[in-house]
């Protein structure tokens, strides 16, 4: 084949393809190009703190503003390029029409259209490293005033504007890729696919698409408006008599950065869950499988996903206790998070009955991920362990702004998120490679890291409970009284060293088993949902998706789809 024919060739199968596999697969790699970058800005985070004198490569000694710049840029590209992209957008696009029977998703132009809008956002977002003044310093949450006024310090100018463009349009990619998903389970569902045939990865993608259709749509608005307090002289989040370097600023200005907050916390706390919920689909999939016992209680799962979704649009306020809100709606919002732990207890629970249940011939020895799912299982117990402490605005007042809820977060959403994210690639890998991952690589790697996430962020919860600041710079000097604290932060920056070191096994047993790992034939896993059958014509689904035969010389699984002569 000629260059130019081969470039044609590359140009149909990737840069305009409208294939949903290659979508989903571009879509995952985009995340493990963000999460690359995030782990070396957490690095450069964690050394900064411990030696605030260091020189580090491309960056020279970090000055306070350029640790915030840091932080800044190492949550956004986290949040919502890994945590929302990976989870939602990729593996959704790759295996959500395979498992509802669908040949493509419903909006495949729309589908690339999204892609191609997330690698913009992402490309801008990068962009706020080079421009004059560097990348903005105000945290992912990019507080108003600090955020609405370009005079406020380094980073608040240009690349400011460039971070307000690109989750401008990350919001847009999301929303519509939330459209595509939600028209797809809705109209392309196969004959006999119902809705409680539905595999529960299915149903979280499904209430995962609702909450960013709310979620996104309300922080898109928020970034235009503080947009126009930029650039149009209006005042949505800006306070009146707002001073900086003994300059009025604004001075007509009447607005009020508590709008900011409740704006963008009716996205941030929707988010968590639109990063965990299909971490939840994935964990009760993977249980069933590798216990070869049906889901317990799926109706009951269906309702828990369906009821947190639901509380999860009710809850943001939790996260402004100390904004100076009215006591009686920081009294209501501590009840709605503790009401939403009910759910998410409830499938914890029917997590642990599948596992004490479950046939211990299959059980043993653990498949890889089988490994991260119980890793995601642990993490989800031990973050959740510590949000009803944070719903309390009398502990939160304490807590708010401290190492706590650092700890809670980092263990809540990104170990858990994390986790998933790599018992998916584990036990998807076949269907986009033809290949198994090395399994001995693999446990490695799960070890090292579940050792290294506990060592980086338990710990934390120490820091906070001492008082220290999330945002400080740096320990020690003058006017510092948290001195104590060093050796605490030297042990959590060892570990956290630590865990991204682990992560070099993934790394390296991906590219590996891409090209040399074992073929995995055509159900590596003896699953019964449909993106491991083989369906050349229009399939017929006539059971539920977690069906197992008991006592009997024939395979123990049973697929979803009816073969020949059963729809004879």
């Amino acid at each position: 084949m000629s260059l130019r024919l081969q470039t044609e060739h590359l140009q149909r199968k990737w840069l305009f393809t409208t294939d949903h596999r290659a979508i989903g697969i571009a879509y995952l790699l985009l995340s493990l190009v963000a999460v690359a970058v995030g782990t070396v800005l957490s690095i450069f985070m964690r050394i900064h703190l411990i030696a605030p004198d260091l020189k580090l490569p491309f960056w020279g000694v970090v000055p306070p503003e350029g640790y915030l710049a840091l932080v800044t840029m190492h949550g956004t590209l986290m949040v919502f390029f890994v945590l929302t992209t990976a989870p939602v957008n990729g593996f959704a696009s790759l295996i959500l029409p395979a498992q509802i029977g669908a040949r493509r998703m419903a909006l495949p132009l729309l589908n690339a259209l999204s892609l191609w809008l997330t690698l913009i956002s992402f490309g801008v977002l990068l962009a706020a490293f080079f421009v004059r003044g560097g990348a903005p310093i105000s945290g992912w949450t990019n507080y108003p005033p600090l955020s609405a006024i370009a005079a406020a310090g380094p980073g608040q100018a240009a690349g400011m504007d460039l971070w307000l463009v690109s989750i401008g349009i990350f919001c847009l990619a999301s929303v519509l890729s939330a459209i595509n998903l939600l028209t797809t389970i809705i109209s392309k569902r196969c004959e006999g696919m119902t809705l409680m045939r539905m595999p529960l990865t299915v149903w979280a993608w499904l209430v995962t698409a609702v909450l960013i259709l709310f979620a996104f749509s309300i922080l898109l608005a928020a970034v235009v408006l503080l947009l126009s307090d930029r650039h149009l002289a209006t005042s949505f989040f800006v306070p009146p008599g707002e001073v900086i370097d003994g300059l009025l600023v604004a001075p007509q200005a009447n607005g009020s950065p508590m709008l900011w907050l409740h704006l963008f916390w009716f996205f941030g706390h929707p988010e968590v869950y639109i990063a965990v919920l299909p971490a939840m689909g994935l964990t009760s999939s993977l249980l069933a499988n590798f216990t070869r016992r049906p889901v317990f209680g799926y109706r009951f799962m269906v309702a828990t996903t369906l009821a947190i979704g639901f509380f999860g649009l009710l809850v943001w306020g939790h996260h402004m206790f100390v904004s100076g809100m009215n006591p009686y709606a920081g009294t209501a919002f501590a009840l709605t998070t503790m009401a939403i732990a009910v759910p998410s207890s409830a499938s914890v629970l029917g997590w642990l009955l599948m596992l004490l249940r479950g046939r211990d011939s299959r059980v043993h020895p653990l498949p890889t991920a089988m490994l991260f799912t119980l890793g995601f299982l642990s993490f989800f117990i031990a973050g959740g362990l510590t949000g009803p402490i944070l719903a309390q605005p009398v502990l939160d007042a304490y807590l708010h702004n401290t190492y706590f809820v650092v700890a809670h977060f980092h263990l809540i959403m990104a170990m858990a998120g994390m986790f998933s994210l790599f018992a998916a690639v584990y036990y998807w890998f076949p269907l986009m490679t033809g290949r198994l991952m090395n399994e001995r690589l693999g446990k490695w790697h799960f070890w090292l890291s579940l050792i290294g996430a506990y060592a980086t962020f338990f710990p934390m919860h120490f820091a906070g409970l001492a008082g220290q600041p999330r945002h400080y710079a740096q320990l020690t000097g003058s006017t510092s009284t948290l001195g104590s604290l060093l050796p605490l932060q030297t042990g959590i920056t060892h570990s956290a060293l630590f865990l991204a070191t682990a992560q070099l096994l993934f790394l390296v047993n991906l590219v590996w088993s891409a090209r040399h790992g074992r073929v995995a034939g055509v159900n590596p896993w003896q699953a019964t949902t449909m993106e491991w059958a083989l369906i050349d014509s229009d399939c017929k689904v006539v059971r539920g998706p977690y069906e197992y035969r008991f006592h009997t010389n024939l395979p123990d699984f049973i697929l979803q789809c009816a073969d020949e002569a059963e729809q004879e």
